[in-house]
């Protein structure tokens, strides 16, 4: 039988998931930038025709909920 060496290193190893995924979401991350540029160079004409509605859907979505408290149940001074 031979004797085994059970003793621990003196530094634990680093674990290398966190520095690996890192990296991989910082060249995701690229890959989209850079294919959202072609897709919008190479579309222009049809997101420049979205434009206008794309400001009219704004313009709504601000209005229903950036005026939540227009329509409470009860008002100051109702108390009555």
């Amino acid at each position: 039988m031979q004797a085994h060496d059970h003793s621990t290193p003196e530094t634990p190893p680093v674990p290398a998931g966190d520095a690996t995924s890192r990296r991989a979401w910082w060249v995701f991350g690229g890959f989209a930038a850079i294919g959202l540029v072609l897709i919008a160079l190479e579309h222009r004409a049809h997101l420049l025709g979205w434009l206008p509605w794309l400001f009219l859907g704004a313009c709504l979505l601000m209005h229903v909920f950036m005026h939540g408290g227009h329509g409470g149940a009860s008002r100051k001074g109702d108390d009555k």
